[in-house]
């Protein structure tokens, strides 16, 4: 199997790499091989190679400079997926795509379900959709992951940021009415390759476990903005790093105080009870993912 992984060089796209590569042959062109920003470069490039699998991991994720650049955003978070999408359509093959919490309004206090309406606060909450969509209306066989608040060992995240901050500083201000569940790359890499490897996308298998459409998927356990950057600094001091802030020096404040051109969903809750019964797995907790991640970071 010929695996073309777009994003490789991002916090989805490291991880999938490592863990598909047991999968098949994969291919993770940087963008001085592949600009995914221009569809006839895509043509070209999946002419000249022909993958049997694609999973797309690139999308743009600078949710408020795609206020700025609707064109850019939409190209690689709608339009992108939905190239993909034909080719995999026109060969029968799957592809795997992955979107956001960011699609769903935003309100209540509810789990957002798989069935639910949505109803994106911003131009990147609004691309990511269209891009699910496109997935959906081409008829490939499609796995889409919509998860929430993505970070990794690597690459720019709110864990690195805060492990910054509270290196050179005492007190913190940090959101605490948005609640989600902070999700590393390496779990989303993990369940993908788990979900594959059951038969997925061989094409020497029926494409029925699990069926095609679309899942949550998150660690067990929900958290705000603030609630994150506690737990960050505890563990990490666990773990010897040397801060100048403690968990009690991070202060709660409202979204109100904190404006920024595209407007956050408060609600970003995803259930992802039916992710965990066709896959036969019980998601761990986002404050042991979380564990794992920091330790891998600091490599202690």
């Amino acid at each position: 199997m010929k695996i073309l992984v777009t994003g490789g060089n991002g916090q989805v796209g490291f991880e999938l790499k490592r863990q598909l590569c047991l999968l098949g042959e994969v291919l993770a062109p940087d963008r001085a091989k592949l600009d995914l920003a221009d569809a006839s470069a895509v043509e070209q490039w999946l002419e000249a190679h022909q993958p049997t699998l694609i999973v797309n991991a690139a999308a743009y994720t600078a949710v408020d400079k795609a206020e700025e650049e609707p064109a850019l955003a939409r190209r690689l978070n709608a339009d992108l997926p939905a190239q993909l999408a034909a080719y995999s359509a026109a060969r029968g093959q799957w592809l795997v795509h992955y979107s956001s919490d960011y699609v769903y309004p935003g309100s209540g206090e509810a789990p957002w379900r798989e069935q639910d309406a949505t109803g994106p606060l911003s131009v990147y909450g609004q691309t990511k959709l269209e891009g699910d969509e496109a997935v959906q209306a081409s008829g490939c066989h499609h796995l889409i992951f919509r998860t929430s608040w993505v970070y990794s060992a690597r690459g720019n995240n709110f864990m690195k940021t805060m492990l910054r901050l509270g290196r050179e500083r005492d007190a913190l201000k940090v959101v605490s009415d948005q609640v989600g569940a902070p999700t590393p790359a390496r779990l989303i890499a993990q369940v993908t390759a788990m979900a594959l490897s059951d038969g997925i996308a061989r094409q020497s298998r029926a494409p029925t476990r699990p069926p095609a459409g679309i899942y949550h998927l998150a660690p067990a356990g929900e958290t705000s903005w603030h609630g994150f950057a506690q737990e960050i600094f505890r563990q990490a001091a666990v773990l010897g790093e040397e801060l100048a802030i403690t968990p009690e020096g991070v202060a709660a404040i409202p979204t109100a105080e904190y404006p920024t051109p595209a407007t956050r969903p408060l609600n970003s809750r995803l259930c992802c009870q039916e992710l965990e019964r066709v896959l036969g797995i019980t998601l761990p907790s986002w404050q042991e993912q979380l564990g794992l991640t920091l330790a891998e970071h600091l490599d202690r």
